[in-house]
């Protein structure tokens, strides 16, 4: 198996858990508060949390598998030769925004939270382990957009 196809399949699997946590957490949160008439005081921040990390995490699985958002109406009408070239160019200016923006400005981000001690209101959890997605998303795209660019020069 490549290690891509390992990868991806990891990060499947990281997707359906939180998503399932997702679930479980709503659940709990309808449950307790239309059922017990007492809310529960953590689910609100854990569902935002969690979405977060589905929401940064899936856009990582999505570029992936060259799924994300794209307008092709221009690109499409370059000649094949063109074309490449410009599929070219769009791996390394998404490989230029997940180094800078996710893994380097993400990074300091979560250094920053960390440092700075900041905690989350309802869970008390440090805010840099919520913002860690960030880096770790850049990270996955990284990897990804390179053996992207390393497919298309075995073209």
């Amino acid at each position: 198996m490549k290690l891509r196809s390992k990868v991806d399949a990891v990060l499947e699997k990281i997707l359906v858990v939180i998503m399932s946590l997702m679930v479980v957490n709503v659940l709990w949160q309808v449950f307790s508060r239309y059922i017990l008439s007492n809310p529960s005081s953590f689910t609100d921040e854990l569902a935002r949390y969690l979405m977060i990390w589905v929401g940064v995490l899936g856009a990582a699985y999505v570029a992936g598998k060259g799924n994300h958002v794209a307008i092709t109406y221009f690109s499409e009408k370059f000649s094949p030769k063109n074309y490449k070239k410009v599929k070219i160019f769009i791996h390394i200016t998404i490989l230029a925004f997940a180094i800078l923006g996710m893994l380097i400005g993400g990074a300091r981000l979560v250094y920053i939270t960390l440092v700075l001690g900041q905690l989350s209101p309802a869970l008390k959890i440090p805010l840099g382990v919520v913002y860690s997605v960030i880096p770790i998303s850049g990270a996955l795209i990284i990897f990804y957009k390179i053996l992207d660019l390393k497919d298309r020069n075995n073209d």
